[in-house]
């Protein structure tokens, strides 16, 4: 938690470098589109990644299950989505990443071996 503020600022800089960068070799309405554009088509996909693991949560449930794996993905889709409506080509490429179902189970992974390592150092508890 302590490198949270200096990794923020770390990548609001590199953020406004790549904006500056791509403002200059494409231009600046190009730019602005893009950004646009890239906020438009996570929103999209926001909501239907949402929706689906919303019914899957759902399904899971009724058939008694505990949905610890769509859980994972609507995080993902939640996080992926926030970093599609921050202006930033690096956030809108991560943000990508999070929604779409083929790359977001390397981060459920990562995420599904860290709450592990957590676990086995005591620094969760399972509470029954």
């Amino acid at each position: 938690m302590r490198y949270f503020f200096p990794f923020i600022m770390v990548m609001t800089l590199v953020e406004i470098a790549v904006l500056l960068f791509f403002g200059k070799i494409i231009g600046v309405w190009p730019t602005i589109l893009l950004i646009v554009a890239t906020g438009i088509i996570g929103a999209y996909l926001a909501k239907r990644e949402g929706l689906q693991t919303i019914r899957k949560v759902q399904q899971q449930l009724r058939h008694g299950q505990i949905p610890g794996s769509a859980v994972l993905d609507g995080i993902c889709v939640l996080m992926g989505g926030i970093l599609l409506l921050i202006p930033g080509f690096i956030s809108d490429i991560i943000g990508l990443f999070l929604l779409l179902p083929p790359t977001r189970r390397v981060f459920k992974l990562f995420m599904m071996n860290s709450i592990r390592k957590r676990i086995k150092r005591g620094n969760i508890k399972i509470i029954k």
